[in-house]
């Protein structure tokens, strides 16, 4: 098969597009003919041999990256129902990557049957993206009455955070990077959109939200600036959630000032998901309801597998909209 390998951490030109034998599946498993694959950000930062190890360890080279894939199941493992057999599905392949290929293989007990005329990428979004925000929104507890600020709004989970939030009611402010981001976020139905890239951003969405106040800050992966000025939008007594990378001191008011305004921050995203009933599982089935259900539809990039360097660049220069998927 084909796949795409990394020999040495580093810069996204390390990775290799090239032929390798075939996964075989064992016990309880099944192989997955792939044909779409997620492309996750902890992906780059495993690439560049940059993570911490806090939570994830860095892979044992040379290895396939990715851990999202859906497909249809094309061989079958030792105790597996035949009824598997050309089914189209979707999985998160958890601790263990592989999905920059062209053949997964994966627990059957981790793997989801995908509704009729699902499309491949649209499904790999849901099972990593789409868990995480349903995990977001959780802890966030958003109801009809708050108003939520999402950063990085026209990304992934921002994409359908906006829609999720919408549908619950909330009054939703998205904020993205650039003209053409913001007018996605604007199309994607926030109720407000702006540029974070300009000087007076928040001068804007205090205009345009009149005698309302941001009760909740949902703030992607982006520290710096952006962050600060959100905790400046954020009324006292707000929440704030973050995904896709936590958040320095620097980019956050003081123990004590969050203290005295009775802001809370919550993060990281992992542990809560985990250890919430039902599991990561449970989330990842609700997502792909909404998706099958039409009520949520992700926003994807898609690159061919072999333009997976290329793929990794874009992402770390945020110059994506949406999910990133490879296509084998």
């Amino acid at each position: 098969m084909k796949a795409v390998r990394l020999y040495e951490f580093g810069p996204a030109e390390n990775l290799r597009y090239e032929t390798v034998p075939d996964p075989e599946p064992g016990p309880g498993q099944v192989r997955i003919r792939v044909a779409a694959a997620g492309v996750h950000l902890i992906d780059t930062v495993l690439r560049a041999g940059t993570y911490d190890g806090a939570v994830m360890k860095p892979p044992q080279l040379p290895t396939i990256p990715g851990r999202e894939v859906a497909g249809t199941v094309e061989a079958l493992g030792e105790g597996v129902d035949t009824s598997w057999l050309g089914a189209p599905v979707v999985t998160h392949l958890g601790m263990a990557p592989g999905g920059y290929a062209e053949l997964a293989v994966r627990d059957v007990d981790a793997v989801h049957r995908l509704a009729p005329d699902t499309g491949f990428d649209k499904a790999v979004a849901m099972i990593g993206t789409g868990r995480t925000m349903l995990g977001v929104m959780e802890m966030a507890k958003v109801t009809d009455e708050d108003v939520v600020l999402v950063t990085g709004a026209s990304g992934g989970i921002g994409t359908l955070i906006v829609q999720y939030a919408r549908s619950l009611g909330a009054t939703v402010v998205g904020a993205a990077g650039g003209p053409d981001k913001t007018a996605r976020v604007r199309d994607n139905g926030a109720d407000v959109a702006v540029d974070y890239t300009e000087e007076d951003w928040t001068e804007k969405v205090r205009e345009a939200l009149g005698d309302k106040e941001i009760t909740v800050a949902l703030l992607g992966g982006r520290g710096g600036s952006v962050a600060r000025d959100s905790f400046g939008l954020l009324a006292d007594g707000g929440r704030v959630v973050t995904y896709g990378g936590g958040l320095d001191e620097a980019d956050q008011p003081s123990k004590e000032e969050l203290a005295k305004r009775s802001i809370s921050v919550d993060s990281p995203l992992g542990p809560f998901m985990m250890k919430r009933p039902g599991g990561i599982r449970s989330l990842e089935e609700k997502s792909l309801a909404a998706l099958a259900e039409g009520r949520l539809d992700p926003a994807t990039q898609t690159f061919p597998l072999e333009q997976a360097a290329q793929a990794h660049a874009a992402l770390e220069n945020h110059d994506t909209i949406g999910k990133v998927v490879l296509l084998p």
